[in-house]
């Protein structure tokens, strides 16, 4: 994989290092595209926006097997109403139109492969997107992916989990060049009951003797104190499906992304 820092990866960068310099975990608000209907979506994603330092916004799949019920649902949703793997890109570069954070896009590997990857990274890169998460592409298996993201100004970020061996997780992190992404638990996605860090602390210990990106971490972050906990030892926090289940609810979503992103400032 080409080393080259692309201009998804200096954006991403550069977004973490701000937040960094306030005192800060980056805030990574996650929202499957399409959801709850694609003509509500963009006002949705306006929300996370107005507090996200970095946007993840989840490419639809009908076999996400790294999601939770509730992302699972929300991608079900979403397929049903229409919203494709280039539906999402669209929905990406309109957002671009509108906000300067950096956008990355979660993907399983199949979509790209449908698309082809070389069409799927011109796409990427016309919508503006900076990076791309990769859950269930494993960096030494098929470099292709990166590659091409690579050579069309996408960054790539991989996985770890507790579950994790040293030489997985220093594969890893060795790999990714726009963030690292650390799961907080053994599992799918999803927000949970309970101490969000459990055993975070020693993952990211160990990823950080070989990382050269900022490290981020999620699954089970769903509210203002479990940010809060995650944002003394991670470079950003990730947070999904408590919004997917806001919007479920009725409930405000603004008003719930300007509250966790209170909950990332650091002590």
């Amino acid at each position: 994989m080409t080393a080259t820092l692309t201009r998804g990866a200096e954006r991403l960068h550069a977004a973490f290092a701000r937040a960094q310099a306030e005192g800060r975990a980056a805030f990574i608000p996650f929202m499957t595209a399409g959801y709850p209907t694609a003509e509500a979506f963009p006002a949705v994603a306006d929300a996370l926006l107005s507090q996200a330092d970095i946007l993840e916004v989840g490419l639809p799949y009908s076999d996400p097997l790294g999601d939770g019920p509730t992302i699972q649902r929300a991608s079900e949703q979403a397929l049903a109403g229409g919203t494709s793997t280039r539906r999402t890109l669209e929905l990406v570069g309109a957002l671009r139109q509108r906000h300067d954070q950096p956008i990355v896009v979660m993907t399983y590997v199949n979509p790209i492969y449908a698309v082809g990857p070389r069409e799927f990274m011109r796409l990427a890169q016309e919508a503006g997107v900076d990076g791309l998460i990769l859950p269930d592409l494993p960096p030494d298996q098929d470099i292709e992916i990166a590659d091409l993201a690579a050579e069309h100004g996408l960054a790539v970020t991989f996985l770890i989990a507790p579950t994790s061996t040293p030489e997985r997780v220093r594969l890893v992190a060795e790999a990714c060049t726009g963030f690292l992404y650390a799961v907080s638990v053994t599992g799918v996605t999803g927000a949970r009951e309970g101490a969000a860090l459990g055993e975070v602390p020693a993952m990211l210990a160990l990823a950080r003797q070989h990382a050269r990106v900022p490290i981020a971490v999620g699954f089970g972050v769903k509210d203002r104190q479990t940010a809060h906990q995650v944002a003394q030892v991670a470079d950003g926090v990730v947070v999904g499906s408590a919004f997917i289940n806001a919007i479920a609810g009725g409930q405000d979503v603004a008003a719930l992304a300007a509250d966790i992103a209170a909950g990332c400032r650091r002590d």
